[in-house]
Formats: C-alpha cells, structure tokens, sequence
C-alpha cells in the first residue's frame, strides 16, 4: 500500500542509495576537554632609599633597620637593610630582606625580588636575587628580622667596597636605592572552561551615555545659573533627584525651585558646579585642567564642599582621599582648617600624621594658612601641640 503511495507521487520507497553494511568508524583523535588553573595575583613594588650610607656603616654585624610598612595584597610588608651582612659569614656585603609584618591569613605566598638601582632608577642585573617560584611567609613564627618564616632576601646583594667604588652608577651623594617588588598570590582555583559563545556581549557603556546626555543637553528640564558669570549648565530634574536628596527637595520638594525651569546656583564656582554635575551624571571624578599644584589643591577643596553641601557621599570621599595625597607644608594648614570645620576625620589624621612626622610641623608654622589654622581652629592647633608633645617625650 505505502509502495504504491510513493510511486503515485513519483517517489519510491527504496532508499536510493544502498544501506550501508555496517557503520563507518571515525579514526580522528577525540577532542580534548579542558579546564584550567588560575592563580589570582595582586603585585606591588617598593623602594627604600638608603640615605647617609656611611653613617649606617656604624651598625654592627647582623643589625638592620626597617624600612616604613608598605601594603600589597592585602599584608603589610617591610623591606631590612643589613649594612654589614645578615650572618656571621656575610661580613662586609650588604644584605636586603623582605619581611611579613601583617597578613590576614595564618600566611601568605608570594613571588618577590630584590634589586639595586642604578642612578637612572633601573635593576642592576647582577646585583639582585628573585624567588624561584612561590615563597611561603608567616608573620607569626620568631621575632621581627630573625623569623625565616617571616622573611626572604638577598645575603650579598652587593660588598661594600664595590657599592662604594661604583659612586655615582650606583652610590651618589652618600644614597643608594634597593627596589622590592611583591606579587601576592591570592587565591589558586580550577576554572572550567566555558562553553563557546555565539553572542558576544559588549562591555557597559552607560556612563558614556549619561556623559554624552549632560553635554548635549538633549531633553533637557532645568537650567542652572551660576551667580557671578554668565555661565548656564542644562540638565534633567529626574537624574539630579535620584542622585541628591538635596536636588530632590530643591526640584521635587515644596521649594520654590520644583516649579522653575532656571534655578540660581550661589556661593560656587562655574568649574566647580560643572564638575559635580559630571559626577552626578557619571559617578566618576572629572578630568579638569589645573594649573600646578596648588590649583589641585584649591579645586579638591572646592569640590569637597560642594559634594557635603550636595550629600554626594561617594564624591566627598574621593575628594578627602585625593586632598590626603595632596598636602604638604605650604597647604597643610588650610586643609587642616578645612578638616576641623566640617568634620573630615580622614583628612584631619592624614594631616596630622603629616605635621608630626620629621620637621614638617616646624616647617608648616610659618606659612599663611597655618595662621589661618589659629586664627579660625586654635583648638585643633592645641590639640595638635599636646599630640606633638608626647611624641617627643615618649
């Protein structure tokens, strides 16, 4: 019945190429599965620079002096200078450790090196040593400098006698440098391999996006006015509301602005204004032109108040955390009285911790904005004195 179904149709029910007898076998080599290793690392470097090298000659065989504590990964770490050679056998070579001061586990593994620099600043080859592999460090086992568990280094990185005949390629003006470099190892984890993709899904572009829509002004609801210049910035009620709940209550609440397509900006430059605005629209700092440091200086500060004046919390943090690595003699008063007024405890340990450190409080007290500091905040300059005092009496 089917067979004359087919032949109706002009089909046959006959394959029309024989059945093979039996399957074909396939010789090629099956494909691999794969999977991987991944080590997950944080790097970091530090350099000590060895200053007054003669006098340090003095120490005897085996002392050493630490370095300041640096970070990496997560674990403090200190770099020891052994003017006379860690050992008893490693008398008139110099020696360089790193140490683990602090970690967050029981310990820590690590790729490092250790180098001298020449005076361009680069690795001297034959005067270094690196870790064959990974190094395993525990802060908790010995004494500070003596703790092998705690410590790795290079026992003659260098004699004393061929650093002091290299001046100046290596030793000029009494200073040498040693570089450390540190590559924590995080974690070590197997990875599957994934799946090939048949879409490939470009990165996030919101925040170009939302930059390219505060620069046009497109759909545009609100017009600021900066009072003193001419300067007039376009932007959209909705946004600014859902960044600032101080823009929420000036362009949604019963304030006369909610009702007003051009609101009066008062008490902040145009430049200022624009780059918070910037970050409103972006979440990142603006890249603004500045003259010099102090520039950077005034503008951190400007936009500082602007951010609390605003409640643009993660603005006013990055700001006070800029403003730390920004002071110095000439402005450490200022930005100290910035500090105390609004309540800026980062910025104001960071500023103490500048002042008490070497002679930079006796070199600050002359300067301008330190009269300004006692003029407007004599208590924080009182409570700085009495923090100086025990410094030096203890």
């Amino acid at each position: 019945m089917l067979h004359r179904l087919l032949s109706a149709v002009g089909l046959s029910s006959a394959p029309t190429t024989p059945w093979p007898a039996a399957a074909t076998v396939d010789n090629s080599p099956p494909k691999p599965t794969e999977s991987a290793i991944v080590a997950e690392t944080v790097p970091g470097s530090h350099v000590l620079a060895i200053k007054g090298y003669c006098r340090t000659k003095a120490l005897g065989k085996g002392e050493f002096i630490s370095s300041a504590s640096f970070r990496v990964g997560g674990c403090r770490w200190s770099i020891l200078y052994y003017p006379d050679g860690r050992g008893p056998t490693n008398a008139g070579w110099i020696s360089v450790f790193l140490q683990l001061d602090k970690c967050p586990g029981v310990d820590a593994r690590a790729w490092c090196r250790l180098a001298l620099l020449d005076a361009a600043g680069d690795p001297v080859p034959a005067h270094g040593l690196a870790v064959d592999g990974i190094h395993r460090f525990s802060p908790k086992k010995g004494a500070a400098g003596g703790a092998s568990a705690a410590t790795w280094g290079c026992y003659r990185l260098i004699t004393r006698k061929a650093l002091e005949r290299s001046s100046p390629a290596y030793l000029k003006d009494d200073c040498f440098r040693v570089r450390c470099d540190v590559t924590v190892y995080k974690d070590i984890h197997r990875e599957d391999a994934a799946a090939g993709r048949f879409v490939a899904v470009p990165p996030a572009n919101m925040r170009r996006h939302m930059e390219w829509l505060l620069r046009t002004g497109n759909g545009a609801d609100v017009t600021f006015e900066v009072a003193g210049t001419t300067t007039t910035v376009a932007a959209h009620r909705s946004i600014l509301a859902a960044r600032s709940p101080v823009f929420m209550a000036e362009l949604f609440g019963p304030m006369k602005e909610n009702t007003s397509s051009r609101v009066r900006v008062d008490d902040m430059e145009a430049r200022v204004f624009k780059a918070l605005l910037y970050f409103v629209y972006t979440d990142e700092m603006p890249e603004v032109e500045e003259e010099g440091e102090e520039d950077k200086v005034v503008m951190a500060q400007h936009l500082l108040v602007a951010a609390d004046r605003y409640s643009l919390d993660r603005l006013r943090l990055m700001c006070e955390d800029r403003l730390c690595g920004l002071v110095d003699v000439s402005n450490v008063g200022t930005v100290l009285a910035l500090a105390e007024q609004h309540e800026y405890q980062g910025l104001k340990k960071a500023c103490f911790r500048f002042l008490l450190s070497g002679s930079n409080l006796k070199a600050a007290m002359p300067t301008p904005g330190f009269e300004h500091l006692f003029k407007s905040c004599p208590s924080i300059v009182n409570e700085l004195l009495a923090k100086a005092a025990t410094l030096i009496s203890s």
